[in-house]
């Protein structure tokens, strides 16, 4: 497990490289014959908020090992991903799509502060881990089995379309003190030269310790 000043040094590598417009997962360049993925919706009405755990019911540090977001059909294992030579968050392998990556510069999942997990949206052999996860909504869930043993369970409050030339580092990263995950793809429309341009961005809070 790395030191806190080693998680709070890398990330703070990452926010630098976004916000100067630099790409949060590499790959998304080969376009698919198949319809391109789902986006989220434009303008969603609110659903009832669910209470989020106070953060001294937070989870001590431990690592996740997989993920699963029923709504979307997602039960995939997670590896753990850092930053490559160039300063990219690190995505699992092509060959395996269907498996997602939890970046380690950044807290466990249920731990006080944002966790981050990242997956490919396709590959060039078809849709991956997180194809369909634009057509995620508030109020759906999403688990991390950890290795401790336990399950931490965040309820959707956010999905969106980012620009990945203008990524919102600041607002997406920002701790509230409270156990966060953040769920990241490649979206939106797609450039044979550059790839995706954006990225959809799930937000959700610890609400359930199972």
């Amino acid at each position: 497990m790395e030191s806190a000043h080693g998680r709070r040094g890398a990330w703070g590598v990452v926010a630098i490289l976004l916000l100067t417009g630099v790409h949060l997962v590499r790959g998304g360049t080969e376009q698919l014959t198949a319809p391109g993925p789902p986006r989220p919706v434009a303008a969603e009405a609110p659903a009832p908020a669910a209470p989020a755990l106070r953060a001294r019911t937070a989870l001590p540090a431990a690592a996740p090992l997989s993920v699963a977001i029923p709504a979307i059909g997602v039960d995939a294992p997670l590896a753990r991903v850092g930053l490559d030579a160039d300063g990219w968050i690190e995505a699992p392998p092509p060959e395996h799509p269907g498996r997602a990556g939890w970046f380690t510069g950044a807290v466990t999942p249920g731990e006080p502060g944002t966790a981050v997990v990242v997956g490919h949206v396709d590959t060039p052999t078809g849709p991956a881990v997180f194809h369909a996860l634009g057509a995620l909504t508030r109020g759906r869930t999403v688990e991390i089995h950890r290795a401790d043993g336990r399950t931490a369970v965040f309820t959707v409050h956010g999905v969106e379309l980012v620009p990945k030339d203008d990524f919102p580092a600041d607002r997406v990263y920002a701790s509230t003190g409270a156990p966060e995950l953040r769920v990241i793809t490649c979206g939106g429309p797609y450039t044979r030269a550059g790839g995706y341009t954006g990225n959809v961005v799930v937000s959700a809070r610890l609400t359930a310790l199972r």
